[in-house]
């Protein structure tokens, strides 16, 4: 069925500008479609945690493709295959250096999908991230959605890659999946990994749900929960040591989501002398939006070399947590 899908696409006749943009997603769809005949599989750790693997060969290149488009390292020519590297090349995701090529776009496994996303460092302001929080929040969605009520529409908020769309689609398959972001970067990717995954998305450019109308039946969100001196738009969460941005989507997806419907919130809380402020927050907002709010942790310390940096001095840990927000 994917081939059938791939061979539908065709290729545009024309040069104008959208046209080379539809060409360059349809390489980088071909890049994900050859990758997945080869099982390919990578599993993105955390920056710091690339780093230390980086760091213990300094400058080595590339022996596989997990090199090149898993731990972004550079790479001979004539390490992947020609189809590979003119995928890459023709997308113009590949950079030269030195006699040797860097692949600008990483690809990861979640369960059986492949995700396009920013190459590592992502130290660029439209980076789009995928790391271990993306599969802390597929394993979230995969254990709350089922048995929930019916869902006709999905909206993903924040959508970064699109990983809480396509790894939410097969739980919700015959929701009418919505996603958001303010990086035109991110929903390009999360458009092509969507397309990979056979689905078909509607993408809105919009800060959260600016530009979404209500109702629907189910939102989910991974919003950025880090303090962020750089400001990047898919790490820092904003004030209250990160929480802010958490707090606003959850309190605004509870004013739109439909009677009956829930927001699925997964991120990351900063708790302070023992209290997670942003579950007191969700607990003292919502009832006012009439829902209801059932709060856990899933890990009680994630990304812990961040408590070493400004904002975070009076900060015990940084906990995963999940809000399953229900609206009657």
């Amino acid at each position: 069925m994917r081939r059938t899908l791939l061979r539908a696409l065709s290729r545009p006749a024309v040069v104008g500008s959208a046209d080379r943009h539809e060409q360059a997603d349809f390489c980088l769809l071909d890049l994900l479609e050859r990758l997945r005949a080869l099982d390919y599989r990578f599993v993105t750790p955390t920056p710091e945690t690339h780093r230390r693997v980086l760091e213990r060969e300094p400058g080595a290149t590339a022996r596989d493709l997990r090199g090149i488009f898993g731990w972004s390292l550079p790479f001979e020519r004539a390490l992947p295959s020609a189809e590979i590297f003119d995928a890459l090349g023709s997308a113009g995701m590949v950079r030269e250096e030195a006699g040797l090529f860097r692949s600008l776009v990483r690809i990861s496994s979640i369960g059986d999908r492949l995700f396009l996303h920013s190459s590592y460092p992502t130290n660029e302001i439209d980076s789009v991230f995928l790391g271990p929080d993306s599969y802390r929040f597929a394993r979230f969605l995969k254990a709350e959605i089922p048995g929930g009520p019916p869902v006709g529409r999905l909206v993903d908020i924040g959508a970064g890659a699109g990983v809480g769309a396509v790894m939410a689609a097969a739980l919700v398959p015959d929701a009418r999946l919505t996603l958001t972001d303010i990086n035109p970067f991110a929903l390009r990717l999360a458009r092509i990994n969507a397309r990979h995954a056979g689905l078909t998305v509607e993408t809105l450019i919009c800060p959260g749900l600016d530009g979404v109308a209500g109702p629907f039946d189910l939102a989910i969100a991974n919003p950025p929960f880090i303090v962020d001196p750089g400001k990047r738009a898919y790490r820092d969460g904003g004030a209250g040591q990160g929480s802010a941005l958490s707090l606003a989507w959850a309190l605004a997806a509870a004013r739109k989501v439909a009677a009956g419907g829930r927001v699925l919130l997964y991120t990351g809380s900063a708790i302070v002398a023992g209290e997670d402020r942003l579950e007191a927050a969700l607990r003292a907002s919502l009832p006012n939006a009439g829902c209801t709010l059932r709060y856990f942790e899933i890990d009680p310390d994630i990304f812990g070399e961040e408590l070493g940096r400004p904002g975070y001095e009076d900060v015990d840990r940084i906990a995963a947590v999940g809000a399953v927000i229900e609206k009657g």
